[in-house]
């Protein structure tokens, strides 16, 4: 038996990309790694750790509104750090942000992994979330 699968596509400045934006299988939410890049340039929006979260964590609100679910929702998240250095403010500015916009994660906060990696597909990309939710 097939599962039902929906895929969401994605545009950095009104370029289609050649990935999805989410696809939707069952009652899970698969995202495709959310960073500082902002929607309407596709370039990163800053220098700051703190920052790209916020707007990587925006889009991920965002992208699971438009599959049916919302942020309450997220089981998994895996960061990747270009620097480890800023895990602290990463970690505090990602659980600020639960508080705010999915008080059931600040309450009963989804796995997560980090790692550090050698390099994100931009050189000024600090961080990038990785997330699974269900709807």
């Amino acid at each position: 038996m097939a599962i039902k699968k929906k895929t969401y596509m994605l545009s950095y400045a009104g370029q289609k990309q050649r990935f999805a934006r989410s696809v939707v299988a069952g009652d899970f939410v698969f995202l495709s790694g959310s960073s500082g890049r902002t929607m309407e340039t596709g370039e990163v929006s800053s220098d700051d750790a703190a920052e790209q979260t916020i707007v990587a964590l925006d889009k991920v609100r965002a992208a699971l509104e438009e599959a049916g679910t919302t942020m309450d929702n997220i089981v998994k998240v895996v960061i990747y750090f270009k620097d480890m250095k800023d895990y602290e403010k990463v970690k505090q500015t990602e659980f600020a942000y639960w508080e705010k916009h999915a008080p059931a994660l600040a309450a009963e906060p989804p796995a997560s992994t980090v790692c550090q990696v050698v390099s994100l597909s931009k050189p000024n990309m600090l961080i990038e979330f990785d997330i699974i939710a269900i709807r």
